[in-house]
């Protein structure tokens, strides 16, 4: 089984900046579409970015839009989340996914649509 390994949460103050990671098990990581949602508390699992598995396309949610920003590096399985002036709406457990697909995949915004989750890592931002 696929095993997603997420790093980076924290606690950070209104404004800063933080980079999540999250490193894939499988070699053939180059052909997964990934994407990271977050959970706030008493919230449903809410989709943040994705990245295309081919030409690095990305896809944001409107809130994170110019704020955050999805990079991947296929050599080391490995998808990034940049997060820019963070505020207290971006608090939530923040989750890595991944989901093999064809070159013309379509980017996908909900969680239904990945088979592989990372355990999740904890960002709290205080005001």
């Amino acid at each position: 089984q696929v095993q997603l390994v997420e790093s980076g949460g924290g606690l950070v103050q209104a404004g800063g900046s933080l980079r999540l990671s999250c490193t894939a098990s499988r070699r053939a990581f180059s052909t997964w579409a990934m994407a990271w949602f977050r959970q706030a508390p008493g919230a449903q699992r809410e989709f943040v970015a994705s990245i295309s598995r081919a030409y690095g396309s990305t896809d944001y949610t409107d809130s994170v839009k110019g704020r955050f920003s999805i990079s991947r590096d296929n050599d080391r399985n490995t998808v990034y989340l940049d997060m820019n002036n963070l505020n207290a709406d971006d608090t939530g457990v923040y989750f890595c996914a991944g989901v093999r697909t064809i070159m013309t995949a379509q980017p996908q915004r909900t969680p239904a649509s990945y088979d592989y989750w990372g355990q999740g890592t904890q960002v709290t931002v205080s005001s």
